[in-house]
């Protein structure tokens, strides 16, 4: 019996785009896991920066990942008091399209940004602006609605807020693309933030259907005012775009182990030949199940090859001339539908011609199926002939075989 292991990869990448847009590679992967069979997930590889960074715990705990640009945003002319400085992210989802340069097969990916942040730099220090002492009262002075810690809706508070006295790192969550607005109390003759982070969140296609290879693709953002990443008219971007490529990684794995001594079959009736002997009654069924153990996280196929003419029959020989015939039934484990999503049960297998596709529904790791041998009536009838003896041997070949 031939047996082999596939890998299919799944990867998210960020391609490097025109040289003045700024860009990131993402990374995903899907390996199926022993341990969890049912999570048929892609894992983001991408290292965090900027907000998960510095807060891991939080992102965590809402499977948040996060990328910070060095993207600067200088103010374009003195705030007065009353001028609004607007934060906008694109919070809806969106999609793009990967494809698997080999098969030309294409999947779907989803993005959306769930948060955005920054550290903005005054010209001068915030107490100085506002003409305190303190600089905690100074950055909550200087704005309405006090610091930057507090998110004004529709954005919401992520508990990120640190400060010096000239400088204050923030980051709110999105949960709408509509602009947040935080408005100057005092003048403020100039000001920059000095980097764009944000946090997203992804949508992967179910890996257990997608062929195997590199999906490639990519998402552009624009940035500045209007665009996707907004700090409104008073805040000019030094980069105009932001592109976002991604590859998808999937490693499926295909695996057929036989116990010892599994590769030789000694076919019988039900209970043994002795059972015949004994009651001279002739046996109607001569056959025997072959147990065999399928790991498998994607869809597969499996064909028989042999001694045949074709069909579902291989031939078995002996030396005096003498030919018999065989068929071979599949049955798989539960977790493993077969076409038209049925159960597989003692199904035919068929001579040089594949069957299936057979489809995981979650990753089945090392569950036992069956491989019955069976003679037909007719080649039961030709052995039962009266004085006939003989030994009658022949080979088959169980090919399995990855069908993405």
């Amino acid at each position: 019996m031939n047996k082999s292991t596939y890998g299919l990869g799944l990867w998210l990448a960020l391609a490097m785009p025109a040289a003045e847009a700024a860009s990131q590679e993402i990374r995903a992967l899907f390996q199926p896991d022993p341990s969890q069979p049912s999570k048929n997930v892609f894992i983001n590889q991408t290292p965090n920066s900027g907000y998960c960074e510095a807060a891991p715990s939080e992102c965590a705990d809402n499977r948040m990942f996060s990328i910070q640009f060095p993207i600067r945003f200088e103010s374009t002319r003195t705030l007065q008091p009353g001028d609004a400085v607007t934060v906008k992210a694109p919070a809806n989802w969106r999609q793009l399209t990967v494809t698997n340069a080999e098969t030309q097969e294409s999947e779907t990916v989803e993005i959306r940004i769930i948060g955005i942040g920054s550290t903005f730099v005054l010209s001068d220090t915030a107490a100085n602006l506002v003409g305190v002492s303190d600089p905690l009262e100074g950055h909550q002075k200087l704005w309405t609605g006090s610091s930057w810690v507090y998110a004004p809706a529709p954005c919401i508070y992520s508990g990120v807020g640190f400060f010096t006295p000239n400088y204050y790192r923030f980051f709110w969550k999105t949960p709408v693309e509509t602009a947040c607005t935080k408005i100057a109390a005092f003048t403020i003759p100039s000001m920059y933030f000095n980097n764009l982070d944000f946090a997203y969140e992804l949508r992967t296609p179910n890996p257990l259907g997608m062929s195997s290879g590199l999906y490639t693709g990519s998402l552009a953002y624009s940035i500045g005012n209007g665009g996707d990443f907004d700090l409104g008219p008073l805040m000019a971007p030094d980069d105009g775009s932001l592109n976002l490529d991604f590859v998808l990684d999937v490693q499926h794995t295909l695996k057929v182990d036989l116990p010892p001594g599994g590769n030789k079959v000694l076919l019988e009736p039900e209970g043994g030949w002795m059972r015949w002997v004994d009651n001279g009654r002739p046996p109607t069924r001569i056959f025997r199940d072959q147990l065999f153990y399928i790991s498998a996280s994607s869809r597969f196929k499996v064909m028989i090859l042999c001694d045949s003419t074709g069909g579902t029959r291989c031939k078995l020989r002996s030396p005096r001339g003498n030919v018999t015939e065989v068929e071979t039934y599949l049955t798989l484990p539960a977790g493993i539908d077969g076409p038209m999503g049925r159960t597989v049960s003692q199904l035919k297998l068929l001579y040089n011609t594949w069957v299936g596709p057979f489809q995981p529904g979650f990753y089945v790791d090392r569950k036992a199926g069956s491989l019955r041998f069976e003679m037909p009536r007719d080649a039961i009838d030709f052995l039962l002939r009266p004085g006939f003896t003989d030994t009658l041997s022949g080979n088959i070949t169980v090919i399995w075989d990855s069908d993405v």
